[in-house]
């Protein structure tokens, strides 16, 4: 080895006397200064001619460099055992490839003479061998470092280890309880707290790497690191989204998949994506920056390699989500998905800021976007379910509706997400539904503006159902029934605040007419019947108030019996709609049956015509909406 290093030190001194001296004199006296310096260049032996470097005499001192440094990397390639168990036999393999790159180097410029082409030649073969072996070696070491992981909670600037455990306490006890190794591969587990990171190697191992990548980097053989790195890197990923439930899924997979399974599929996927994006994929960048430092492009290249992969499979997941089915009952697990990712936008930006991310980085936003058109999507069909709810049953009783239900219960639901709805429809404030007025537009938020126009809708679809009746004032009660509901549904929540006082008082009042309607469509003949014409000749108006008593009991008794059936599904007003009628009713017949005994020719014989009394009235109004509403009348 001193012989060779002997060999080398003539080699450079007698090159630097060829190139600093003008002629053969001068290079002669600078030979002389070197012999005066230094024992090592004797006179002797720096005695001959300087060669030119394109003299064939040039290339064997290359070629004696080569077959020394041969020598030297040939046993660390070949050897069986790894070489960084030992650090005296990885420095040195260390520095035999760093004096090959050097030597490489300092040749380069000559790579057109066809002797030195000849032996440049041998050290790339040489530096090939001996990269792979780094590269043997990198991988094998990643490998063996990988074996255990430490979570790390942050405090401040410094870090605490933790050794907290990956598996929640039932995954504990199942691994336990197997006894597998399966059981002990190191993963995050999904937890509320993401102040962590992973030290996934040991910062010894990493400075080794880090050694590694440099000689790999300056050898030319950055992308072969790269690659070796990431799919290391890439296994531990997929690992631990597999150990987090999240399963590799197609979008037809996803689409094919029963609505409950994917809902669990859901939760699961948001566990994941969270874990992912605030834990693993910062640990990754933090580790890749350390084994790549000084190599930024190295570094950015292996960590999208590393993060490509999960983060495709998680984008594609809501993706899939984004284009499937828009039925309404899909709605909150989307929204559910759509404010992860929305929460998640400013990881995205953070970890992948570089160029090689950059297109992973649009594909987050753009599937954001997509599930933001997909929400819209529901609502669209929720508006055509609407619409398309066809009117051929009236309900029994006119009681409430099932799509009054439906839709006054959907849309409470989704107002307790009214933040992220206002922010899906202020994006797509120019599709404003088309009945929407431009004063509305003006004065209301996008969202308001849609649900005033599914609320139409809804009222809409119940008239044309009310038509069904065929009794006008049952028609009145179905109405009074499901707008009571609604308004009841809309008071005192997010769904109130988005229609306004002035639309609950204009619905309320509604109600009030349908109640005076029904009043009028039903009693108010009934209460034709006993009124008197006084002008007519007394024998006359005794004959038309018994006329009028019979047609009075007879159409009592017919409404009593039908309205018995009828449906009041609040029992508010219910009271409320019998003490109107109670006081309607009883004191005008009070006053008839009170002149109806007046008259002489009846009060004698008065009660064989009299069939109720005034509390009979009232006991039988008492008994109207007596059927129960089921499971349409029910209050929800």
């Amino acid at each position: 080895m001193a012989e060779n290093g002997e060999e080398k030190w003539l080699a450079v001194a007698r090159h630097i006397a060829k190139t600093l001296g003008s002629n053969d004199t001068m290079a002669d006296d600078i030979l002389q200064i070197f012999s005066n310096f230094d024992g090592r260049f004797s006179r002797e032996k720096l005695s001959e001619k300087v060669v030119g470097e394109d003299d064939p005499r040039a290339c064997a001192v290359l070629d004696h460099a080569l077959k020394s440094l041969d020598r030297q990397i040939s046993q660390y390639v070949a050897a069986d055992q790894p070489i960084w168990l030992d650090p005296a036999d990885s420095s040195a393999f260390l520095d035999a490839i760093d004096e090959l790159i050097a030597t490489v180097r300092e040749w380069s410029h000559l790579a057109e003479e066809k002797n030195v082409s000849a032996c440049l030649a041998r050290a790339d073969d040489l530096m090939q061998q001996a990269m792979f072996r780094v590269e043997d070696e990198f991988r094998s070491l990643m490998e063996r470092g990988g074996e255990s992981i430490e979570l790390s909670r942050s405090y401040g600037n410094g870090e605490t280890a933790g050794n907290l455990s990956c598996e929640s306490e039932d995954e504990e006890e199942e691994g336990e309880a197997e006894g597998g190794e399966e059981s002990q591969i190191p993963t995050a587990r999904p937890i509320g707290d993401y102040d962590i990171v992973i030290d996934a190697l040991p910062s010894g191992t990493i400075n080794d790497l880090h050694e590694m990548a440099k000689r790999m980097v300056a050898a030319g053989f950055g992308k072969e690191c790269s690659h070796v790195y990431s799919s290391c890197r890439r296994e531990f990923l997929e690992e631990s989204l597999s150990r987090l439930g999240l399963k590799k899924l197609s979008i037809e997979d996803v689409h094919k998949m029963a609505w409950q399974d994917l809902e669990d599929e859901i939760e699961r996927w948001i566990k994941a994506a969270n874990v992912t994006l605030r834990i693993l994929f910062p640990s990754e960048r933090r580790l890749v920056d350390r084994v790549f430092f000084g190599f930024s492009s190295a570094a950015d290249l292996s960590f999208m390699e590393v993060c490509r992969g999960s983060t495709i499979q998680l984008l594609n997941f809501a993706d899939a989500l984004a284009i499937g089915s828009r039925s309404p009952e899909r709605l909150f697990k989307i929204l559910d998905v759509f404010d992860t990712l929305r929460d998640l936008l400013p990881e995205f930006e953070s970890v992948f800021s570089d160029q090689y991310c950059m297109l992973l980085r649009n594909e987050a936003i753009t599937i954001w976007k997509r599930l933001g058109e997909a929400i819209r999507g529901i609502f669209m069909e929720l508006e055509n379910l609407i619409s398309r709810d066809p009117a051929k049953v009236p309900v029994p009783g006119g009681g409430l509706h099932p799509i009054t239900r439906y839709v006054m219960n959907y849309l409470r639901a989704a107002c307790r997400s009214r933040q992220t709805l206002e922010q899906v429809f202020e994006e797509n404030a120019s599709a404003m539904p088309p009945m929407a007025k431009l004063e509305d537009r003006a004065s209301s938020s996008s969202m308001s503006v849609q649900i005033s126009w599914i609320m139409e809708l809804l009222e809409s679809n119940l008239e044309a159902k009310s038509k069904i009746y065929k009794d006008p004032a049952l028609c009145y009660v179905f109405m009074m029934n499901n707008g009571r509901y609604i308004v009841q549904k809309v008071k005192d929540n997010e769904l109130g605040l988005l229609l306004g006082d002035d639309w609950i008082r204009k619905h309320t009042a509604k109600v009030r007419q349908f109640h005076v309607n029904y009043q009028r469509s039903s009693w108010n003949k009934v209460l034709g019947l006993l009124k008197l014409d006084s002008s007519v000749a007394p024998n006359v108006a005794a004959r038309s108030m018994k006329e009028k008593l019979k047609s009075f009991n007879q159409s009592f008794e017919e409404i009593c019996k039908n309205q018995s059936t009828w449906v009041i599904f609040d029992e508010q007003l219910r009271e409320e709609l019998k003490i109107s009628v109670a006081k309607l009713v009883s004191p005008a017949y009070q006053s008839f049956i009170g002149r109806f005994q007046n008259v002489p020719e009846l009060g004698r014989n008065a009660e064989r015509h009299i069939k109720y009394g005034a509390e009979d009235i009232e006991a039988r109004i008492n008994d109207l909406f007596q059927r129960s509403g089921g499971s349409t009348g029910g209050r929800r």
